[in-house]
């Protein structure tokens, strides 16, 4: 691995434009690449934020020698054809939420990483948030008891287009995919991986998702309600429930800068924890430190939990009716 750690962006859309731009606070990082299947896209991309090289297909950016790491942007059902084909050329990763547009095809791609020995993290940017960090520290303190359950929504109201990235069903469409991924994961992150899932909503016409309610239960009473809707718009907010307290994680919970501890007895005490940039430096960071330690896995965002999260989204997915599929001929 080089003194510095070298990133390429799969995909310039409107997510990479905005992780790039805080690359000014990752130390001893620097992303030196694009690829898109436009070279027109990948070269203004290129041009706008000085970076070295614009590749006009995806299999350039996996070839070329001088990238250590690949941001993966692209569309959900792409991630999985992308995600193998550079971890057999022995390129680590950062792909974004949802990893993969279906269960088996993140078993596959963690299965692949684990086999090479190549690090790979799940781009969830909210568990490395100030202000989720901090929740996560007083939980483990005690300063709530014990998590028994949890209440968590995400949703925004979106017109219908079905060639649009958010209702075509050949681009991962759907509100379970987009927004769910977030409050599933956020449950995951303090609950932990659930027995039994439940859930309804209503569909597109295109086939994709377009609300969801979800009943996560974990056997011992412990329970998470979660909301995600691409038809209307939801708070953002998280309320997490333990046996002497609760905490408000203020809207957007999955990037937040506040929240608000209600400790049994106490007045309630607003706590805010600001990020650093737009709040994507975190996530790059913690990948850029565990390639420089040779570590192979994130222990803040591990696999693990990514396949827990993903088998989550499918089985709503599979009880809602929505038959999402993993992209071939992408490369």
């Amino acid at each position: 691995m080089s003194a510095e750690i070298r990133w390429g962006v799969v995909g310039p859309g409107r997510i990479a434009e905005n992780v790039v731009r805080d690359f000014p606070h990752v130390p001893a990082a620097r992303p030196v690449a694009v690829a898109s299947r436009s070279q027109a896209r990948a070269d203004a991309f290129a041009a706008r934020h000085g970076l070295d090289r614009a590749h006009g297909s995806y299999a350039g950016i996996i070839a070329d020698p001088d990238v250590d790491v690949l941001y993966i942007a692209t569309p959900h059902p792409q991630h999985h054809a992308i995600a193998l084909a550079a971890l057999r050329a022995g390129k680590a990763l950062l792909v974004e939420k949802a990893f993969t547009a279906t269960t088996a095809g993140a078993v596959e791609v963690v299965e692949q990483a684990r086999r090479s020995g190549v690090f790979t993290m799940e781009a969830m940017w909210t568990r490395f948030q100030p202000a989720v960090v901090a929740v996560r520290e007083l939980i483990a303190d005690g300063a709530i008891g014990e998590v028994r359950s949890m209440q968590v929504d995400l949703g925004v109201s979106r017109q219908y287009d079905p060639v649009d990235r958010l209702f075509a069903m050949e681009l991962g469409g759907g509100a379970l995919l987009d927004l769910g991924v977030y409050v599933v994961s956020f449950a995951q992150m303090l609950l932990g991986t659930p027995e039994r899932v439940v859930a309804t909503g209503s569909l597109f016409p295109s086939g994709a998702d377009a609300e969801a309610a979800l009943l996560l239960e974990y056997g011992d009473g412990r329970s998470a309600t979660l909301l995600t809707s691409l038809r209307n718009a939801l708070p953002g907010q998280a309320r997490i429930f333990g046996t002497t307290g609760w905490i408000d994680v203020l809207p957007r919970f999955h990037h937040p800068q506040t929240f608000v501890l209600h400790r049994a007895g106490a007045e309630p005490e607003e706590i805010t924890r600001r990020p650093v940039g737009a709040g994507y430096a975190h996530e790059l960071v913690e990948v850029t430190e565990c390639l420089r330690a040779g570590r192979t896995e994130s222990a803040v965002m591990p696999l693990a939990d990514t396949l827990a999260v993903q088998d989550v989204l499918g089985r709503a997915a599979e009880q809602l009716g929505v038959r999402h599929r993993e992209a071939i001929d992408v490369l």
